[in-house]
């Protein structure tokens, strides 16, 4: 709808409206400043000077005449630019339309009907849902275009597109969205006079308009008319002289011709049956199918990306009610062990959810989603093959005489079977369709396995965070273990130590130390944040910083722990060979962490016949363009096995006692790649060692380049 025509019916509700803004309105649209203009100068109006301002011709003309200007031009403007419409003579239409509306208007004024401007537009737009069939289906409607606008029009109308001009012009009044009766008025404009004796006056005032417009030569018609609004028995025919002088009047000033629109012939509407090609028809009809079925599979594919597989489901079924007349539609899913069609949660009637059909001996549903073709079962058993039980159930649960199962193939698999439910009689339009429902199954097919793959991934990554997060409680479990027991032992130390009254606060200094230690394993669950992509791509940032650790400091403080505590039985001896300046990149906590579990490994190696320790250092080592610092920890124990060694950095099942025994040394693998270093080992008859390559510091202390070993792998 043109804005100024909205505009111009708010601001003529104002009982102050000035002509000044008046004039500002329609100053707005340049073809209504000179239609006002052309015909404020005009010989009917021009008097005694030419008027130049579009306020002063405003004036000349009087509101009357402005408001049956502007209303008048805005629509023609509109809807002469329809498809179409440049084609046909619209002479007939435009001279009914003009006398509807101003009829209309001088009804509403002997009515009492405010809103006379209204009115006025109401009988000029009741026919105009004939525009808008004429644009949209030029050649079914273009003979019942012209013809008699009667009852008949109508039954017409509705048998060959679906829809009468009523109900087309209504609702495209009722998209401008007015606060109004303006759409009631079109669209009840032919009912009987008998059904609109309560009804609001704008909808009588336009009934009674156009019968006086159209059928004013029908007595019958325009008698019963005139009772509904209570005109006396001679005003019809006083308004429709009067009418017909300023029908002729309005379309001189508005440029619109209208002579010979009575010659026009007006036929009787009809429903011609054109001869019917079947070729034709069947390459049609196919071609439609194409179209619907791309456009279903767009509907499905954003579906599933704004509602998952639960909104997929539903836009299914409410597609297949659309497009094949399904009373009821619900989709049976093929269970994971492939014995069974289920229903899916949230399906409707909500029973169906607990549903469910054997394929070994469901019936006709079941055999159509084992051999992958459409399936038809009807209530009476038609076709010689009985009903099952689960059959009887579903056509009952949907409340169908006949069932149409849909197989939803994607390549190999048969995912489950869409069901609708239908009456007897829409079977044979649903087999010839058989082609269409098959396209229609395998777009929907194949985004319900999309939707079923994202969901089984969802799950993996599920169960992967899962697997993570217990796994990184076994390691903390582990590792608190540690200090535990160095605790345990040093409250044995300091109850010794407390009954001599001797000083202890070297040993509470530790025991801080240690229970911080424990606070911190515990702490980490909290912080960890599985990603799984990037344990997959070895991108996790590994959190180091710029940390340092002085080596052999580290070391002092783990064999104080050790040997404070008595955890090193007297057959134990311990060497410790480092360099004087040994300093590594990383969290010195973290590498105490690594010493004490292969320290406390090697003890418990070794608790059975003795043996000796030794931790050393070897100096720098080169490789892969990086300086790193030798770290050994060895023993002289019995060894490992061979099936050990080759799962070594694996969390595997140990021989020692307790639900987390085994994880040591796995842990010690990772707490070495969080320092970005490298761990091997050696193991004989002889004894074990552990050879660690930590980045070295790269500040000072560092040797020249001259001692350093280079070192292809370790």
């Amino acid at each position: 709808m043109p804005q100024i025509l909205i505009k111009l019916l708010a601001h003529l509700q104002a009982d102050d409206l000035g002509m000044p803004e008046l004039a500002a309105l329609v100053a707005q649209d340049a073809g209504m400043t000179g239609k006002i203009l052309t015909v404020a100068n005009s010989s009917a109006y021009h008097r005694n000077a030419r008027q130049v301002s579009l306020e002063q011709s405003m004036v000349a003309l009087g509101t009357d005449m402005i408001k049956t200007l502007v209303i008048s031009d805005s629509v023609f403007q509109t809807f002469n630019s329809f498809p179409n419409s440049g084609a046909t003579d619209l002479r007939l239409f435009w001279k009914h339309s003009l006398t509807a509306a101003v009829l209309a208007r001088e009804l509403a004024r002997r009515l009492g009907y405010g809103q006379l401007e209204e009115a006025y537009l109401a009988g000029l737009l009741h026919n105009v849902g004939r525009l808008a069939l004429l644009a949209a289906a030029p050649r079914e409607y273009a003979f019942n275009f012209g013809a008699r606008d009667d009852d008949n029009l109508c039954a017409v109308e509705q048998r060959t597109l679906q829809i009468t001009h009523t109900e087309a012009g209504a609702w495209l009044v009722e998209r401008w969205q007015l606060d109004s009766f303006l759409a009631d008025s079109v669209l009840y404009h032919h009912e009987p006079s008998v059904r609109l004796e309560a009804a609001h006056p704008l909808i009588r005032i336009v009934r009674v308009a156009h019968v006086l417009a159209i059928h004013g030569d029908d007595a019958a018609l325009v008698e019963d008319a005139r009772a509904l609004c209570g005109l006396g028995p001679d005003e019809p025919r006083e308004l429709l002289l009067q009418a017909a002088r300023q029908v002729e009047r309005t379309a001189i000033q508005l440029g619109i011709d209208l002579a010979g629109a009575d010659a026009v012939s007006v036929p009787v509407a009809q429903a011609p049956l054109p001869p019917v090609d079947p070729v034709q028809q069947r390459l049609s009809e196919e071609v439609r199918n194409l179209v619907l079925v791309s456009e279903v599979g767009q509907v499905f594919a954003r579906q599933q990306g704004s509602g998952g597989e639960h909104g997929l489901l539903e836009s299914m079924t409410r597609s297949a009610r659309i497009l094949f007349d399904f009373e009821s539609a619900v989709v049976l899913l093929e269970n994971p062990a492939g014995q069974a069609l289920v229903g899916t949660p949230g399906a409707v009637p909500q029973r169906i959810a607990e549903f469910a059909i054997p394929l070994a001996r469901g019936g006709a549903l079941a055999q159509s989603a084992l051999e992958r073709r459409l399936g038809f079962v009807r209530r009476d058993g038609a076709g010689g093959r009985p009903l099952s039980l689960p059959e009887e159930q579903l056509l009952r649960l949907l409340g169908a005489e006949a069932l149409v199962c849909v197989p939803l193939v994607a390549g190999a698999r048969c995912l489950g079977v869409l069901v609708g439910g239908v009456r007897d009689w829409q079977l044979p339009a649903c087999q010839k369709r058989e082609r269409f429902l098959q396209s229609f199954a395998t777009q929907a097919a194949t985004a319900l396995e999309t939707a079923l793959a994202e969901r089984r991934q969802a799950r993996r990554q599920l169960a992967s965070v899962a697997e993570e997060y217990r796994e990184a409680s076994r390691r903390v479990v582990h590792e608190v273990n540690n200090p535990l027991s160095i605790i345990k032992n040093y409250l044995s130390v300091l109850d010794s130590k407390l009954e001599r009254q001797e000083p202890v606060g070297g040993e509470l200094s530790i025991l801080n130390e240690e229970i911080d230690r424990v606070s911190q394993l515990v702490g980490s669950l909290a912080e960890i944040q599985p990603d799984l992509d990037a344990v997959r791509d070895g991108d996790r940032d590994d959190g180091r910083d710029a940390l340092t650790a002085d080596v052999t400091r580290v070391v002092d403080d783990v064999l104080r722990l050790f040997r404070t505590t008595n955890f090193i039985p007297d057959n134990v001896e311990i060497t410790v060979d480092l360099a004087e300046e040994g300093r590594i990149e990383g969290d010195p906590d973290i590498l105490k962490q690594i010493l004490v579990n292969l320290v406390k490994n090697a003890i418990e190696a070794l608790a059975a016949g003795g043996g000796r320790i030794g931790i050393a250092s070897r100096g720098h080592v080169a490789r892969e363009r990086r300086l790193y610092l030798e770290l050994v920890v060895s023993d002289t124990g019995p060894g490992l096995s061979r099936e050990v060694l080759a799962n070594l950095f694996s969390a595997v099942k140990s021989a020692k006692e307790g639900p987390h025994h085994g994880l040591g040394l796995s842990i010690v693998h990772s707490l070495v790649k969080k320092l970005g270093g490298h761990i091997d080992c050696r193991s004989g008859s002889t004894g074990t060692s552990f050879e660690i390559l930590l980045p070295a510091h790269a500040g000072a202390g560092v040797p020249a380049p001259s001692p350093v070993r280079a070192l292809g792998s370790v």
